[in-house]
């Protein structure tokens, strides 16, 4: 199985994303432009973090528009597997690949730190090693990352188990305190009714490398290699 991970102009996690899983989950990985139209048969794509065309009028709005993102919403409707993380989940509900929206921080306030996430759905190959009950560590770097969506969606997301992420306190618990930035419900990640696309606000490939002290973001990959051992 290959990733590919898409480079914007203003893309800042892509790097990070590549060395994260080619030289820590041992993936082969490879960057593609923004203005390509060749996915060069890859078979995950990964829309990764940062400030694409500088979040000008809002962010992912221009994004969406980029050439590649044809051939991803392409992809998509065929069932292949789409991953936006924070600026890239972003991108994906401006495209309408996701529903709802990211709004800014109810504290208008970029926000770096560590959060705790708790999963509720492994129906699918991005969360389906998460242990039962594991709380997960994992960073946040986002100045909007307030999921929003009317009523209506978020009763279809819930009956269709869309919500995948949502934020809470070390021991599971959702409250406000443990929300954030204000997300509707602590909505930290969600899917397409088809389950094969994925976006969520943290970082993951922040939550791999050991000398860091936190392996987390690794769990949610590991699904995939369970994935390629099965299709060979």
């Amino acid at each position: 199985m290959k990733f590919g991970i898409i480079q914007f102009p203003g893309s800042n996690c892509d790097q990070d994303m590549i060395y994260f899983l080619s030289g820590i989950m041992g993936f082969e990985a490879t960057l593609l432009w923004h203005k390509e139209n060749d996915l060069k048969g890859c078979d995950v794509l990964i829309l990764p973090g940062g400030f694409s065309y500088g979040d000008y009028l809002r962010s992912g709005a221009i994004a969406r528009f980029s050439p590649i993102m044809e051939e991803v919403t392409k992809h998509a409707s065929e069932g292949g597997i789409v991953i936006g993380i924070c600026n890239g989940f972003q991108v994906l509900c401006e495209s309408h690949l996701l529903p709802g929206a990211l709004l800014h921080n109810t504290s208008n306030k970029f926000i770096c730190k560590n959060i705790w996430l708790k999963t509720h759905s492994r129906n699918n190959p991005f969360t389906s090693e998460v242990p039962e009950g594991k709380i997960l560590k994992i960073p946040i770097a986002h100045g909007e990352g307030r999921f929003y969506a009317d009523e209506k969606t978020i009763q279809t997301m819930q009956r269709n188990e869309q919500i995948i992420f949502t934020y809470c306190d070390e021991n599971g618990v959702e409250s406000e305190s443990s929300n954030p930035n204000g997300s509707l419900l602590n909505i930290a990640g969600i899917c397409n009714a088809e389950k094969n696309v994925f976006g969520m606000m943290p970082h993951p490939e922040r939550a791999g490398i050991s000398e860091s002290r936190n392996t987390d973001g690794r769990m949610l990959f590991t699904g995939f290699a369970k994935m390629i051992a099965h299709l060979n």
